[in-house]
């Protein structure tokens, strides 16, 4: 079997960039724990709007906001479907789950969860390219 991705695009305000990051690596921590391959994220700094649609119209960005862009790669969807169940139900996540402490507006984010159609494993050596961050 192919391995599962979800990638999620969250509007962040730039005044709580600090409280998402460590939220993020929180949630990527529990993923891991509980079994995904990889868990990334990202910060936008050139996401311009399009003709008919775009990351930042997608998601209403505003004034004041960036994209976060964050990925999580798992075995297969199966494992994508336990590991995700697991990590909603995990204990140590509980307060970020509380939508009033959310450093985004959930209602504004989205996800795709998809199998990989192309690709190329990560470079040998530093600096070639490959996973920049793995928790």
């Amino acid at each position: 079997m192919s391995k599962y991705i979800d990638a999620i695009v969250i509007p962040v305000p730039r005044a709580k960039l600090d409280t998402y990051k460590r939220m993020s690596t929180e949630w990527g921590k529990a993923h891991l724990r509980h079994g995904a391959l990889y868990y990334s994220d990202s910060i936008s700094d050139d996401a311009q709007p399009g003709k008919v649609t775009s990351f930042p119209q997608a998601v209403q960005l505003k004034d004041g906001e960036v994209i976060a862009l964050a990925w999580v790669v798992y075995k297969d969807k199966a494992d994508r479907d336990r590991i995700s169940k697991a990590v909603m139900e995990d204990p140590q996540l509980k307060d970020s789950m509380d939508p009033s402490k959310m450093p985004f507006d959930g209602k504004r984010m989205f996800w795709v969860a998809s199998r990989p159609s192309s690709g190329s494993p990560p470079a040998s050596k530093p600096g070639q390219g490959g996973p920049e961050r793995q928790l």
